[in-house]
């Protein structure tokens, strides 16, 4: 009598389990995000600066103050004359603005061209890949990336992903969140399921349940 009614306590714990499962996958399916738009790079998209990035500075008529130099990881770089200038955050021109207004105390109106030759950009402008991506990782972004390139970058998706189910998280757009459709886009090479990404967006692949 006592293991028939262990059993049924059992029985009745894993009834109540699956209903629970079953509602809270209706109610993740209810509450899907919109798809993300198919076009959303910005035309006047400008590249920022980042800790990281190889800085090439040029300085007109006076080769002995141009240099390459590394954006340290506080955001900042120091260069002949010119010592800890914030750089992160700034694209190259205003960068080049600021360093010939330091330049301007010791020479007479300089002319200063900055170059980045290898870029990383500042974080908050990295793409981020979480979940079930074959190599999760933060990628920099570039103009008119969209999710086949983020996917080439990570290698894909796992065995165990649920990518049509995957969202982007757009930190630009105050954390709206966007569905896409990955498992479409690079298994079955459904182009329409390929969309723009913005500087910022987080891509989140989850596990499949089954």
């Amino acid at each position: 009598m006592m293991a028939n009614q262990r059993e049924n306590r059992l029985s009745a714990r894993i009834v109540s389990a699956v209903v629970f499962v079953a509602a809270l996958l209706a109610g993740c399916a209810g509450d899907r995000p919109p798809p993300a738009p198919v076009s959303s790079a910005s035309p006047d998209y400008r590249y920022l600066i980042g800790p990281g990035d190889s800085v090439n500075i040029v300085v007109w008529r006076n080769p002995e103050l141009s240099n390459v130099v590394t954006v340290r990881p506080d955001g900042r770089l120091t260069t002949a004359l010119v010592e800890d200038l914030q750089a992160m955050g700034k694209d190259p021109t205003t960068l080049a603005r600021d360093i010939e207004k330091e330049l301007a105390k010791f020479i007479r109106d300089p002319v200063v061209t900055v170059i980045v030759a290898g870029g990383v950009g500042p974080y908050s402008e990295q793409i981020r890949v979480v979940g079930e991506a074959a190599k999760p990782q933060a990628l920099s972004y570039r103009q008119k990336m969209t999710l086949l390139d983020v996917m080439i970058a990570v290698g894909g998706i796992t065995d165990f992903a649920d990518g049509n189910r995957a969202t982007i998280l757009r930190v630009a757009e105050g954390n709206k969140q966007y569905s896409v459709r990955i498992r479409d886009l690079i298994k079955r090479g459904d182009v329409s399921a390929n969309v723009d990404m913005k500087p910022g967006d987080v891509l989140i692949i989850p596990q499949s349940w089954f």
